[in-house]
This record gives structure tokens, C-alpha cells and sequence, in this order.
């Protein structure tokens, strides 16, 4: 009986202690729905749309509002006026990189998308430099990705025009275009090792846009003590680094100091400049996470970008055809496109930005923190707090963007059919934390789409208004429905 009294007790307390803190903190913070202790505002979020329930919130508290996620506050903002302030006026102060707790478990806050200070600064650096001189060496990032498109077209043509479903193969495509930048080398669409590192990679996304996971994130004991996809992602992620290990292994012992080949050449030249009896942010360790990052950042969003827009494609013939008029008058048939063709192609950029507006790939970016105790519009946001970029909200002003529920090109396309630049396109977040390969997927993008469009008639199973482009995931990403189409050779 005693210990039933001390329990009830205690919980008391604790429920007390929850309330003290919450309201002492919320006096302060921009205003928000009203938490319950413990579960904070969970119960009012739809896991399945996020984005959705923030915009709700915007309605009634503004664009700039706090919610409980479980027990600590999170910033939301909302809209381009709030994003831009904060991110772009405010940079510094908010480019910290928010706790996400099953990805703070996987990486230990390494690498170049979990870490913070400047490990993150450092590691930014160096990726976007190495980049760079990947891009202008003797076989440029752009030969890589053109040599890939031509693959992947032969790959479509073993479909003899058979209805097939695109997930594998665009997803090898992207992957083998990191593959070579980071190994050198590129991979048969049929290697098993290549096999095996694509379906690890493509779990992982489904897994991280799941529900589970966003319940996980706001209840971090599930992740230690129940079973679910999460040990699934752990396993995989295991995987991968063990994988990448190897390659690392191998390149360790072919290693020209004066000839350097890739990524990893350049990271391990990098190694051995490094003095070991002084502190740095280049080890082994973060070496791993960061060329982790280049995958799991650099397949999954390219690949689901691709996916989504051949399915728009489909959905609207009549776009399709003034693509492919255009590819065929300003590349014709004969030779691959490249980057400078772009200038010359408005319709077809306007259509892979609207492409990348409309299916909204990650509605919320990752999460934010406020590097240091910030005043943000007459509020007072405590360091470390975490900070959450409706991205949605920026892609779908109505007044950038009319009728932003609807896919129209024209979004990006001015009186005279010119290209039109908007400040609010941001799929790749924007200020200090935008994505650092958005040059390498844009490329990959414009010249994977017009190769594919340049070589083959997309033909749909079904009628284009039975065509259903709603995402079946609305997580971390915006997932597509899974769909048929042929591949036929012009």
C-alpha cells in the first residue's frame, strides 16, 4: 500500500513539475495550442500530415508559433515573410541543427546533416570545396551524370516497352552518380552489392517517413525499449558504414597523394594533413557519416523527384509533348543534352521547378535550432531550442504561386514564356542549412529528365484523370504512389 501511495505520489509530482515548467517556458515563447503534461501537443498533430496540421495552426496562431512535441517546445514558422526573417536575417542564429533522436542515435552527431559548431562548419566546408574540384577535374561531375543518363536510358530499353514500375531503376541512377563521385567508379544496375546498398537506402526512406517514426522522434524511450521498423534502420544504417568502411580500406592502400581520384581520396589526403596531436573535426569517424550523408541525401530525394515527376508527366500529356517539342528543337536526337542547353529550354526548367513546388518533397526541412539565446519578433527563443521551416508553406503561397494546388508550369514562366526566378522556390531550404548538393541533384534532374524524354514516349496504364498523384506518405518526405508505365523508343 506504502509503495502505492509513494508511486501515486510521485507521479503527481512529476505531473506538477511538467506544468510548472511548461507555463514558465510558454510566457515567453510565441503563443501555441495549450500542451497537456508529458504528451505535449501530440494528440492534436496527424502524424500522416504534418505540414497540414501547421497550417491549421497558422490560422489561428500566426506564423510564428510554438508547439509541444512531448515535453520540450518547438518553434514552427510559417511562410515566407517568417522563414525568410528567420533564416536568411537571422542565419546565424538559427542555423543550428535540431535533436531528432533517432537520427541523433545513428550518427552521434557526425557528418554533414546531424552535426553542429564547427564540426558542421568545418565539414561543410571541405564537402562543397571537394565538390567543386570534382566538378571542374578532367572527367567533370556533369560527364559523370550525362554517362550515367545514357545508362539509364539502355537500362529502359530492356523493357521493350513492357509496363514496368520505375522505383528501381530511377533509383539506381542518382546513386550510381554518388558512387562515382565518391568510389570513382560507377555500378551495373545487376551487382549485388550495388543491389543490396539500393534496397538499404530506399527502406530507410520509407522508414523515416513513416508515422512510427514521427512518434518515435517525440517519444524517444520507444525508440530504446520497443520493438519496431526503427531496429530495421539501425540494421541498415550498420550496413552501410560497415560497406563504406571497406571502400575507404580499399582506397587507403591505392591512395596517390598527387593524383587524387574522388571524394574519399580527397578526405583521406585531408587525414594525413591533419595533425594527430591537435584536435580536429576530420576523423575517420566523421569521414564515414559524412560519405553516409552524400548517399542517404543524394539517391532517396533525387530518385522520389524523378518518380513523381514522370508520374505528373503522365498526368498531364499536354505538358510532355511542349517538353519533348522543345528537347528535340533546341538538342534534337542526335546528341545528349547538357547543362548549357538549360538556357534555352524555359518551358523545361518551369516544368522541373514546378515539379519540385507542387510534390513538395519535404514539407517541413529538418529540424532547426537557435544557436544561442535569440530574440525573433519580440519573443525570447532559448538556445538550443528547436526550430521547425514549414517548407509546404512557402511552396504554396497563393500569392507567388496562384492556385499553388494546382501543377501548371506557368508558375515559373513569365507573359512571354521566359523563365521566371522566384524567391519562394525553396524544395532545398534556404539560408546557412540549405543543401549543400542542390548544384549536383538540379543537374542531375534537368539532364536525367530530358535524356529519358528525349529517347521515349511515356505511355500511361490508365487514362490521365484516373491517374491519382496524391502522396501516400507525408512524413519526413512526400512519398509517390507506386504506378506502371511504358517505356516506348521514339
Amino acid at each position: 500500500m506504502d509503495a502505492a501511495v509513494a508511486l501515486v505520489f510521485s507521479l503527481c509530482c512529476l505531473l506538477l513539475l511538467s506544468l510548472w515548467r511548461q507555463s514558465s517556458e510558454r510566457a515567453k515563447l510565441p503563443p501555441g495550442p495549450t500542451p497537456l503534461p508529458v504528451f505535449g501537443n501530440f494528440f492534436q498533430i496527424d502524424v500522416k500530415n504534418v505540414s497540414q496540421c501547421l497550417t491549421n495552426f497558422s490560422k489561428v496562431y500566426g506564423p510564428v508559433f510554438t508547439l509541444y512535441l512531448g515535453m520540450k517546445p518547438t518553434v514552427v514558422l510559417h511562410g515566407y515573410e517568417a522563414v525568410k526573417e528567420a533564416l536568411i536575417d537571422h542565419g546565424e542564429e538559427f542555423a543550428g541543427r535540431g535533436r531528432t533522436p533517432m537520427i541523433e542515435r545513428l550518427s552521434k552527431g557526425r557528418g554533414i546533416i546531424s552535426s553542429n559548431g564547427e564540426r558542421w562548419k568545418e565539414t561543410r566546408r571541405f564537402s562543397l570545396m571537394t565538390l567543386r574540384n570534382l566538378g571542374m577535374g578532367k572527367r567533370s561531375i556533369e560527364d559523370r551524370v550525362q554517362e550515367e543518363a545514357q545508362c539509364l536510358v539502355e537500362e529502359l530499353r530492356k523493357t521493350n516497352g513492357s509496363p514496368c514500375d520505375p522505383t528501381f531503376i530511377l533509383s539506381c541512377a542518382p546513386c550510381n552518380v554518388i558512387c562515382s563521385t565518391v568510389f570513382q567508379d560507377r555500378f551495373d544496375y545487376k551487382d549485388q552489392d550495388f543491389l543490396t546498398l539500393m534496397r538499404k537506402l530506399n527502406e530507410n526512406a520509407r522508414i523515416l517517413s513513416s508515422p512510427w517514426m514521427q512518434i518515435c522522434n517525440n517519444f524517444p524511450l520507444l525508440i530504446d525499449y520497443c520493438p519496431g521498423s526503427h531496429r530495421t534502420l539501425s540494421k541498415n544504417v550498420d550496413y552501410i558504414r560497415s560497406y563504406l568502411l571497406e571502400k575507404i580500406k580499399e582506397h587507403q592502400e591505392s591512395l596517390n597523394v598527387a593524383n587524387p581520384r574522388d571524394f574519399i581520396d580527397y578526405y583521406l589526403i585531408k587525414l594525413k594533413q591533419t595533425n594527430p596531436n591537435q584536435q580536429s573535426e576530420f576523423t575517420l569517424e566523421n569521414f564515414v557519416m559524412t560519405v553516409f550523408d552524400l548517399f542517404a541525401a543524394g539517391t532517396e530525394t533525387t530518385s522520389t523527384t524523378l518518380r513523381y515527376a514522370l508520374l505528373l508527366l503522365l498526368k498531364h500529356p499536354d505538358v510532355t509533348a511542349k517538353v519533348q517539342e522543345e528537347i528535340h528543337r533546341v538538342v534534337g536526337r542526335n546528341r545528349s543534352s547538357c547543362m548549357q542547353d538549360r538556357s534555352h529550354m524555359p518551358y523545361t526548367d518551369a516544368v522541373i521547378h514546378e515539379v519540385q513546388r507542387f510534390i513538395n518533397l519535404v514539407p517541413n526541412s529538418l529540424p532547426h535550432a537557435v544557436t544561442c539565446d535569440t530574440k525573433f519578433r519580440n519573443y525570447f527563443i532559448p538556445k538550443g531550442t528547436m526550430v521547425t521551416v514549414s517548407l509546404s508553406s512557402v511552396l504554396n503561397d497563393s500569392k507567388e504561386f496562384p492556385n499553388p494546388e494546382i501543377f501548371d508550369p506557368g508558375h515559373f514562366l513569365d507573359k512571354n514564356g521566359n523563365f521566371k526566378k522566384s524567391d519562394y522556390f525553396v524544395p532545398f531550404s534556404t539560408g546557412k542549412r540549405s543543401c549543400a548538393g542542390e548544384g549536383l541533384a538540379r543537374m542531375e534532374l534537368f539532364l536525367f529528365l530530358t535524356t529519358i524524354l528525349q529517347n521515349f514516349k511515356l505511355k500511361s496504364l490508365v487514362s490521365a484523370k484516373d491517374i491519382d498523384t496524391t502522396p501516400v506518405v507525408n512524413g519526413f518526405a512526400s512519398l509517390p504512389p507506386r504506378y506502371q508505365l511504358c517505356f516506348v523508343p521514339i
